[in-house]
C-alpha cells in the first residue's frame, strides 16, 4: 500500500492568514489560528503571533517548523544585542535578520513573515518578508492562503491616518473574510497591538452565522495578558 499520501506524513502547514497595520502610535497585527497537516486541521488555536521582544512581533505563514525556527532565532538574537548594548532593538533590525535568513535558504524554507512593533526611533512599522527573502515596509500588508481573498477588501477599505480603535476594526473583518473564504484559515481572531507602552492582546471568536454575516461581525472577545 502505497502511503505516499498519507496525512501523517504532511508537513504542518500555517496555510493561514496574516496581517499588520501601521497606525499613528503603533501598529495592530492580526492572524487566524489554523494550522494544517495536509488536508487535515492539526491545531485550531495555533498562535502565529510569535514575541521576539516587548515591542516587536511576527505573523507566520508557510511551514510551522520553518516559521517557528527562524522566529526563534532572531528572537534570541534580538534578545542578546539587548543584553550587549543595553538598548532596545529596532524593528528593521529584526526584518533585516529574517530578511537574511528567509533569503540565504530560500531554496530550503517555506516561509513568510509580517514583522511589526515599535521602536523610539521611528515608532510603529510594518515589514513583509515573504518567500523567498525580499524586504519591503508598508503601511498595510497581508500575507498567507486566506491573503488572495481579501485583497479587493483591504484596497477598499484601508485608509491612512486610521485611529487604533478602526485599526482593529479593520483588522479583524479583514481575518474574518479571510476564514470565511479559506479553507486552510479558521479557528480564532488573535489580535495584537503594539504600542510605545508595550502589547496588547486580543482573541476574538468567529459569529456563528458566517453564511449571512461573511464573518463582518466577530463573536464575543477575549483580553489577554501578553
Amino acid at each position: 500500500m502505497d502511503g505516499s499520501n498519507d496525512w501523517r506524513n504532511a508537513h504542518h502547514s500555517t496555510g493561514t492568514t496574516i496581517m499588520a497595520v501601521e497606525f499613528n502610535g503603533g501598529v495592530v497585527v492580526g492572524a487566524d489560528s489554523r494550522t494544517s497537516t495536509g488536508t487535515y486541521v492539526a491545531n485550531r488555536v495555533t498562535d502565529k503571533l510569535t514575541k521576539l521582544t516587548d515591542k516587536i512581533y511576527c505573523c507566520r505563514s508557510g511551514s510551522a517548523a520553518d516559521t517557528q525556527a527562524i522566529a526563534d532565532i532572531v528572537a534570541y538574537s534580538l534578545n542578546y544585542h539587548e543584553n550587549q548594548t543595553g538598548e532596545e532593538p529596532l524593528v528593521s533590525d529584526a526584518a533585516n535578520e529574517f530578511r537574511q535568513y528567509c533569503y540565504n535558504y530560500r531554496d530550503s524554507l517555506v516561509a513568510g513573515i509580517i514583522v511589526a512593533g515599535w521602536d523610539k526611533k521611528n515608532g510603529g512599522q510594518v515589514y513583509s518578508v515573504p518567500v523567498g527573502g525580499m524586504q519591503i515596509r508598508q503601511n498595510v500588508t497581508i500575507g498567507g492562503s486566506g491573503s488572495s481573498y481579501i485583497y479587493g477588501f483591504v484596497k477598499e477599505h484601508y485608509r491612512e491616518g486610521m485611529a487604533k480603535e478602526e485599526c482593529m476594526e479593520f483588522v479583524k473583518k479583514s481575518i474574518f473574510h479571510a476564514m470565511y473564504h479559506d479553507g486552510s484559515s479558521g479557528g480564532v481572531c488573535r489580535i495584537g497591538i503594539i504600542t510605545e507602552d508595550g502589547v496588547q492582546r486580543h482573541v476574538f471568536f468567529a459569529p456563528r452565522d458566517y453564511e449571512n454575516n461573511a464573518g463582518v461581525t466577530a463573536g464575543p472577545s477575549v483580553t489577554l495578558q501578553a
